[in-house]
């Protein structure tokens, strides 16, 4: 069998580049192909986040999120140092805003100190020493946390890959995977066949699609939830000096609405968190019927609205109304109104669903013969992306 690569990687967004750069410095030599669908690398997820870089505060010990969070934060901060990417180190506030709060704002305390985070918590006083027009119960400064251009990053791990002898595709959507004695076989929309030893599939969205192409059953679905956003008005951005978050809800994967200035001095707030009706679903406009026939029919659907439905009615309430949106903002910034806001434009996140409707809440990946899969890889997928890029890449080298 004749081999274009040595390996493939499917999906340009900030996990597949870093994979890329990952495997020529690891292993210089190999022969790299990534292939995008899109007519540019990180124009999804990677491209349509808040820019946070995330400490690792949250994360459960012992957990893939929190191993590659607290590495990859200071990592990722000293490779935008390296490349002049924009970047600050800001640190940000969780904030309790009600009594009810404090225990789980207490909790994340503990969990600083056991993964080494220094921080210092606020009392109502010294939260306006920070953050003037937030108000608040209490609160937790996390130093450690900042900001950058994740699509910058992405344009210069390319860039790395690319010099290191890595070639990066873009418009080129895989419409079949064959797997051969010793490799695989990929077929793009435009008809060009490529063979590679070993195919990582970095396809985020479309990760659980890529894995049954391949043959394999991921065992889980990729579930698609909207995260829309708001900005606030230019000559209200002095409303919020850095980054403000809630307490979070363990019962849910999201970290709520919270306050965002980002490297370019604007400030945005949200995400709420909706079912999207489309995998690249940006808005409520964007259907997609075989994609959502497909969510319709998964059993695990059902399992998670059965679960969560209040919770779900409040965040479509919110997607619904400005006002109401508006309310949940107050109780972080109660100088804020409606007409503060205006529409920014919103993300996708590809959250993988197990069938008894088990929201995965960690980094899952699959290996099977000659293949690699990244299944699910959600925040600080961007943060920890160098750290996440060299296991993929540890993984593949190891089936070649």
């Amino acid at each position: 069998m004749r081999y274009d690569g040595d390996v493939l990687v499917i999906g340009g967004g900030i996990i597949g580049l870093s994979t890329a750069y990952a495997i020529t410095r690891a292993a210089p030599g190999t022969r790299v192909i990534v292939l995008e669908k899109e007519s540019g690398p990180a124009l999804h997820q990677t491209g349509r986040n808040s820019g946070v870089i995330h400490s690792g505060i949250y994360y459960p010990p012992g957990s893939l999120k929190a191993k590659f969070a607290v590495q990859g934060s200071a990592e990722m901060v000293k490779f935008c140092a390296e490349y002049d990417i924009p970047h600050e180190v800001t640190g940000k506030l969780i904030v309790a805003t009600e009594r009810s709060e404090l225990p789980r704002l207490h909790g994340l305390v503990q969990r600083a100190r056991q993964h080494a985070i220094p921080v210092r918590e606020l009392g109502p006083a010294q939260i306006a020493a920070y953050e003037p027009r937030v108000r608040g119960r209490a609160a937790v400064f996390v130093g450690t946390t900042g900001i950058c251009d994740f699509s910058a990053v992405s344009t210069q791990l390319a860039r790395l890959a690319q010099d290191a002898g890595a070639s990066v595709r873009c418009d080129a959507r895989v419409e079949a995977i064959g797997r051969r004695s010793g490799g695989v076989a990929v077929r793009t929309a435009s008809g060009d066949v490529l063979r590679a030893r070993v195919l990582v599939n970095c396809a985020g969205l479309h990760s659980d699609q890529i894995a049954r192409l391949a043959g394999d059953d991921p065992g889980m679905r990729i579930i698609p939830f909207r995260g829309e956003f708001y900005e606030l008005k230019r000559a209200r951005a002095d409303l919020v000096r850095g980054l403000v978050y809630p307490v979070p809800d363990p019962a849910f994967p999201f970290l709520g609405v919270h306050l965002t200035r980002g490297i370019d001095g604007s400030v945005h707030i949200g995400p709420n968190a909706v079912p999207a009706l489309a995998k690249e679903g940006y808005g409520w406009l964007t259907v997609h019927p075989g994609e959502l026939a497909s969510t319709l029919a998964y059993p695990g659907s059902w399992q998670i609205a059965r679960k969560h439905w209040r919770y779900g009615v409040g965040e479509l309430h919110r997607s619904l109304s400005r006002r109401a949106f508006t309310r949940a903002v107050r109780r972080l910034l109660p100088d804020v109104t409606a007409d503060d806001l205006i529409p920014a434009p919103a993300g996708v996140r590809a959250q993988a669903l197990l069938p008894d409707g088990t929201l995965v809440d960690d980094f899952l990946f699959k290996e099977t013969a000659r293949v690699v899969h990244v299944l699910n890889a959600p925040s600080p997928a961007a943060t920890a992306s160098l750290a996440i890029g060299r296991e993929v890449a540890r993984r593949a080298l190891r089936q070649l």
